[in-house]
């Protein structure tokens, strides 16, 4: 199976293939402040389309995802944590467990992207595919199977697929991920922490394809794994965030 670079993803003549790159450098920002470097959004880019094309041929999914709306997913994926730019560094970047008062900040980050591209919808004065998905991914890629996600305690299918989809690609990714405060997982545990959640984190259907379609994670790991420059990029952002709060 081919796998598309980012600057192909629902390409459209250049000026939308420029819009595509400014829209991956506002996500890359918003990462950056995050625990995740450049690479995350790469990563979670061809895990949503191997995972979408491995559902076209199930009769539940594929009427909707055809070719058209697995590119427009696709191209949505660097919007899905927008939210965070909302988040201050002293929540976002704390190193330990967060306190409920802190949680409540940081799940805003879904309401807080989804209502910015709200704003956008408005300011362009109509609706579009792409704008449809990417509110769906910014408002519900934390919701749960069995309800018990947020913002809205959503379940089952009445969590957008486009989500239920990312959601999978991201919780895998986090955990296979090294973190400037803690190491990944191998892929066999993530395996099994995907798979241990069929029916409650995540979509059934989603998981028994992601089962299928593993090997393929791992391989979409291991070409876009972080580098030196991601990891110190990302420790030399921390190490001045934090002493910035500190002087404050």
């Amino acid at each position: 199976m081919s796998t598309p670079s980012l600057s192909l993803m629902n390409p459209q003549g250049d000026d939308a293939q420029a819009h595509q790159v400014i829209l991956f450098a506002v996500a890359t920002m918003a990462e950056l402040r995050d625990s995740d470097t450049e690479s995350h959004l790469i990563r979670v880019q061809h895990y949503v389309r191997t995972l979408a094309q491995s559902l076209q041929s199930h009769p539940t999914f594929a009427a909707v995802l055809t070719p058209a709306y697995i590119d427009t997913l696709c191209a949505c994926v660097p919007v899905y944590d927008l939210g965070t730019m909302s988040v201050p560094d002293r929540i976002l970047l704390k190193p330990g467990r967060l306190s409920s008062e802190e949680l409540s900040i940081m799940r805003t980050h879904t309401t807080n992207g989804h209502a910015a591209l709200v704003r956008a919808e408005a300011s362009l004065g109509r609706s579009s595919p792409l704008l449809t998905v990417a509110k769906q991914l910014t408002l519900s890629h934390h919701e749960k199977w069995d309800g018990t996600g947020y913002p809205q305690g959503l379940a089952d299918t009445q969590i957008p697929l486009a989500a239920r989809i990312v959601a999978v690609a991201d919780v895998y990714d986090a955990l296979i991920s090294h973190k400037v405060y803690k190491d990944g997982i191998a892929h066999a545990q993530a395996v099994q922490v995907i798979v241990g959640e069929r029916g409650k984190h995540f979509d059934p259907d989603l998981v028994d394809a992601f089962a299928k379609v593993a090997d393929e994670f791992a391989a979409i790991a291991a070409r876009f794994a972080d580098t030196d420059a991601d990891m110190q990029q990302k420790i030399e952002y921390l190490a001045n965030a934090i002493a910035e709060t500190a002087e404050l």
